[in-house]
């Protein structure tokens, strides 16, 4: 069977109450649709997406050679399948894929928002989406998926409407970002504020398109590095060396330092810094306790049959941050749950590359 592949935009006129007590109006949600909806609709999957991911989780569009973000996790057959699944992806706000964020428009004024959008939550950006639902006459769904900050919007949906999801799967999050993974931030933050082509967020978004941004591009790199092991990048690098380089040059490289200039630099093209900014904010202040007494009243909140995946080597959240919520669900008497660390070695971004390792689970988890 086809994938179905199917790209939307709905524009919202009621406003959006914000966590921090601001107003978004109007915003629009971009989303994309995979398989067929069931008559009853019991067949929704929601799938969440992480920092730099976007709603174009799978398929390829005609104008393009890469296929989306897990593209090996979601079709047909697949561990999301399409044959069976009705999946939505949208786009969080705050992104820069047709979603409103700080590069949008602002109604009336015909100036880009940038610094005056308001800083967004994970919680924000649930809200936003379960508005979404309403509007699409989807008010259950059978699970929802996501990884990193897509795991922490499930979490977050688990919390927060819990009468909403049969089934969550979080892969490779949190229950509140720990400071080693703000630190990485940090480094990408500071780098694009002092680039003078930043301009104090009164750049051209033109001109970064064509040119980049450098500063956003060594942020970038740093991130790089807390998405890969020490193992995994010792097994795909080595000590490799460039061949066309010498080794006695200055500016001679490993090909360790070419890939992490390779993907630096070419992410600064197709990513608003601005929305870097805000997304990354965001991710930071992550606390699924806040609002809340303790983490504990928190997870007695929960009702879906929830699902925790870590990786065993993960060093931007650890493995042991998912194992906190696990015994913590223990503790408060949830017996509608499940844990398992993968045995990984390639770090943080294993949910999007060695779906071999826990597709398995998955597909069980959803009732496969």
């Amino acid at each position: 069977m086809s994938l179905n592949l199917q790209t939307h935009t709905e524009h919202f006129t009621n406003p959006l109450y914000l966590e921090s007590g601001r107003i978004l109006e109007p915003y629009d949600i971009a989303y994309e649709t995979y398989g067929e909806i069931n008559e009853d609709k019991s067949n929704v999957v929601v799938v969440c997406h992480a920092l730099t991911g976007s709603h174009h989780a799978a398929g390829t569009y005609e104008s393009e050679s890469k296929a989306g973000w897990w593209d090996g996790f979601i079709g047909s057959g697949k561990a999301i399948d399409t044959d069976k699944y009705f999946v939505i992806c949208s786009n969080v706000i705050g992104s820069c894929f047709g979603s409103t964020g700080p590069m949008s428009l602002q109604h009336l004024h015909h100036e880009h928002y940038r610094y005056k959008f308001p800083v967004v939550t994970i919680k924000d950006m649930v809200k936003a989406q379960r508005i979404l639902f309403d509007r699409l006459d989807i008010h259950r769904v059978h699970a929802i998926v996501g990884g990193s900050m897509g795991g922490m919007q499930a979490l977050q949906f688990a919390i927060h409407y819990p009468n909403f999801a049969d089934k969550i799967i979080s892969l490779a999050a949190t229950h509140a970002t720990q400071p080693w993974a703000i630190a990485f931030n940090k480094v990408a933050q500071e780098s694009i504020l002092k680039d003078p082509d930043f301009k104090q967020g009164y750049y051209d978004p033109e001109v970064i398109a064509e040119q980049g941004l450098s500063g956003m591009a060594v942020g970038r790199m740093a991130g790089h590095i807390s998405f890969l092991s020490h193992e995994s990048m010792r097994e795909k690098f080595g000590r490799e060396y460039k061949r066309t380089d010498g080794l006695y040059e200055l500016f001679g490289k490993f090909q360790v330092e070419s890939y992490l200039e390779y993907n630096g630099y070419n992410f600064t093209k197709w990513f608003d810094p601005l929305a870097y900014l805000y997304i990354t904010k965001a991710i930071n202040i992550f606390d699924l306790a806040r609002g809340f007494d303790s983490l504990e009243e928190a997870m007695k909140k929960v009702k879906s049959e929830l699902h925790l995946i870590s990786f065993r080597n993960d060093v931007l959240f650890k493995n042991f941050e998912m194992k906190e919520l696990d015994d913590i669900l223990e503790e408060v008497g949830n017996k509608n749950h499940s844990y398992i660390d993968i045995d990984s070695d390639y770090g943080h971004d294993a949910f999007l590359v060695e779906l071999d390792k826990f597709e398995e689970y998955v597909k069980k988890a959803l009732g496969d």
